[in-house]
Order: C-alpha cells, then structure tokens, then sequence
C-alpha cells in the first residue's frame, strides 16, 4: 500500500505523507483492537484504513480508522494517529472539520506524547471527554466489547 494518500478540502486536494513506521503500526493496532470488539456486530461498520469519508461536498478525508452505522453509512467514530511532521493538520483543521460534520466521536491518538484524547459531538461541538495515558484502558460506552490498553497501543510491534 503506498503511504501517499490526497484529501480534499473545501475542494483543494492536500497530498499527505506517512513516513513513521510507528504511526503505522499504532493505525493498525487500532484496527486490530476495531475488527475483534466488531465482529458480528451488525450495528457499525469498520472501514479499511484511510478510507475516503465525504464530511461535506468538496471535503474528503482519509482518516486513520473510520467506524460507520451499519444502517445509514454515516461517519460514527473517526481516529487520527497524529502526524509527528505535520500535527497541525490532524489536531486543528481536521478537528475542525469532523467538528463542522457533527462526527459523534473522535479519537486523537498522538504518538508524541502516548496519549488519546476523545472528544464526543455535543450541541456546542466536540467537547474533550478523557485524555487516556499510561497504564490505562480506552474504552466506548456504545461499544462495549472494545478494550484497548494504551500501553500496548503505543508499544512497538514485532
């Protein structure tokens, strides 16, 4: 899989770069920990990694891990593994963005500092709910079969 992937937004295309071997296996970690809290669940989907989410017309992201509801399609839960190069784009303006589309959930996992900071939609826009480090372990009300350790999150794999 090439590691260069476009969005587009509000109709520019951005060419973005993942260059970390970290930030890979951290994306597919997240997966793993997705694919075995959904299966056989018939009430959300997970999507390939990076696939293309349309928020608005003209705007199409790539994140990390999207979740979708099985029954409409929408963006439910997106996760962004923040860029060491380019960390405004991921906790700004695409912050914004998910913001803007009223995305439920968001989930901002920065390897600079091993840390997640989940954000849930409110009637005033993403509000930060818990930042979760250490030895803690992240969790989703609305899934409760998904448990991820953030130690291991954040640990390389073999």
């Amino acid at each position: 899989m090439s590691l260069d992937y476009e969005e587009i937004i509000e109709g520019v295309s951005v060419l973005r770069r993942v260059s970390v071997r970290r930030h890979e296996e951290i994306c597919e970690a997240l997966h793993d920990a997705f694919a075995a809290a959904l299966a056989g669940s018939a009430v959300a989907r997970l999507l390939e990694p990076r696939s293309i989410v349309q928020l608005s017309p003209g705007s199409l992201l790539r994140p990390d891990l999207a979740l979708v509801t099985a029954a409409t399609g929408k963006l439910w839960l997106a996760a962004e593994v923040v860029s060491s190069t380019d960390h405004r784009w991921d906790t700004v303006t695409k912050k914004e963005l998910y913001e803007a589309a009223a995305v439920p959930r968001l989930w901002m996992v920065d390897p600079r500092y091993n840390n997640v900071e989940i954000y849930h939609g409110s009637p005033h826009g993403l509000a930060l709910q818990h930042i979760y480090a250490g030895s803690e372990m992240l969790t989703e009300r609305l899934l409760p079969t998904l448990q991820v350790a953030v130690a291991e999150l954040f640990s390389t794999r073999t």
